[in-house]
């Protein structure tokens, strides 16, 4: 964990997103753990970023969270989703990744009882669809990804034989933010929002064998 600690200290922004493919994240409930390896994820680079928030270090009471340290959750409603983010650089700079796609492990039948009966790559191939599956509510706001009842587990994570640079998802009208490659994703996992079918690696899901 010291090494993960120090990467979201030290590194920018875009670097931690590509981090982030292939972490583990485990979440510990009343009924169990569920938990994933991240695939699809989107950097926002905050005070410069007409996309962000945090857009012209605009602060609200919402946007509390992003202003905090390395690591705090950033949760907040679109669309009547709840869409999970965490923070990536020092306090007062808000910088932040957005998750949108998750690759179940554990817990599996209990994420798609949270998704009301809904399988397969649906059950959390969206960045509203990967927080109702694991079920996570607002409670979360404002903790820790490194100490809270929602968290990454290095030493299970994962490596992306491929990381794909894409212009983000839903950001229009926000000239060259727009069009920015800033989301990064695992080439061929089937988790991957919007991922063609002929992309999609059948045998790995697009992980290294090793590291």
């Amino acid at each position: 964990m010291k090494e993960t600690l120090d990467f979201f200290n030290t590194k920018s922004t875009e670097e931690i997103a590509k981090y982030l493919l292939g972490m583990y994240l485990e979440y510990e409930t009343a009924e169990g753990i569920l938990s994933g390896y991240l695939v699809d994820v989107e950097a926002y680079l905050g005070p410069e970023d007409e996309a962000a928030h945090s857009f012209g270090m605009r602060k609200t009471p919402r946007l509390k969270a992003m202003y905090d340290k390395p690591g705090t959750i950033y949760l907040y409603t679109m669309h009547t989703h709840l869409i999970l983010n965490m923070v990536t650089q020092e306090q007062g700079k808000p910088q932040g990744v957005m998750i949108r796609g998750l690759e179940p492990v554990e817990g599996i039948k209990k994420m798609a009882e949270n998704r009301r009966g809904i399988t397969g790559v649906n059950l959390s191939n969206g960045p509203g669809k990967l927080v109702a599956a694991l079920g996570l509510s607002k409670e979360l706001y404002g903790q820790s990804i490194f100490n809270s009842s929602l968290k990454i587990i290095p030493e299970k994570r994962k490596y992306p034989k491929k990381i794909l640079s894409l212009p983000r998802i839903g950001i229009p009208n926000k000239g060259i933010w727009t069009e920015m490659p800033l989301r990064y994703v695992v080439a061929g996992n089937p988790y991957v929002t919007k991922q063609k079918q002929v992309a999609i690696d059948r045998e790995t899901f697009g992980w290294k064998e090793n590291k």
